[in-house]
């Protein structure tokens, strides 16, 4: 068969909106963000819409008018981009529509774990780690934030400076002692 009648597409379906690096929110659950993360993947869309999606359609378009497309390698590493782009587009504008952003300094001062919490706490071996609770698209574990479902932020939850709370891991239950909650200051 020609290969101009047949899909493009390496083993992944263009119309799949997954995205591995990110884990799919909980069924009926509400995509909780905060201002910052909020801002920071409607950046990410506007980049990919304004300067990423154009260029890659100039080098695309461009290199499909220099004759055969099997073996052009812009045009064939320009269309694999731009289904990347276009995968990511719409991941990202379905999470956006469905974001909930929050704003933790309306907790401040306060001592109780919501969302957006920086929290303090000691296992039973002694050992004081702190956390960040943060949205599911914009934690990063190596700066110590952790997403809303994570059984750590599950755990911690609505419990205040003092409470022992059970956390679940892989080796079976563990005590913690919520040790120090913050929040960012208001912005005036």
């Amino acid at each position: 068969m020609n290969k101009a009648f047949t899909r493009e597409s390496d083993s992944q379906d263009d119309d799949d909106d997954g995205d591995l690096a990110l884990p799919a929110l909980p069924q009926g659950a509400k995509n909780y963000v905060t201002p910052a993360g909020y801002a920071r993947l409607r950046e990410e869309l506007m980049t990919l819409l304004d300067v990423e999606r154009p260029k890659v359609v100039e080098v695309v378009s461009w290199a499909a008018k220099n004759g055969d497309r099997s073996e052009n390698g812009d045009y064939l590493y320009g269309k694999k981009r731009l289904r990347e782009i276009d995968r990511r587009i719409r991941f990202l504008t379905k999470r956006l529509d469905v974001a909930e952003v929050v704003d933790p300094s309306v907790h401040h001062g306060r001592d109780q774990v919501f969302f957006g919490a920086t929290v303090t706490y000691v296992n039973q071996r002694g050992e004081e780690r702190t956390v960040t609770i943060k949205g599911i698209d914009e934690s990063d574990s190596s700066r110590g934030e952790v997403s809303w479902i994570a059984p750590i932020s599950r755990a911690l939850l609505k419990s205040k400076v003092g409470d022992e709370v059970s956390l679940v891991t892989p080796v079976g239950l563990e005590k913690i002692e919520v040790v120090e909650v913050m929040y960012p200051a208001p912005s005036h």
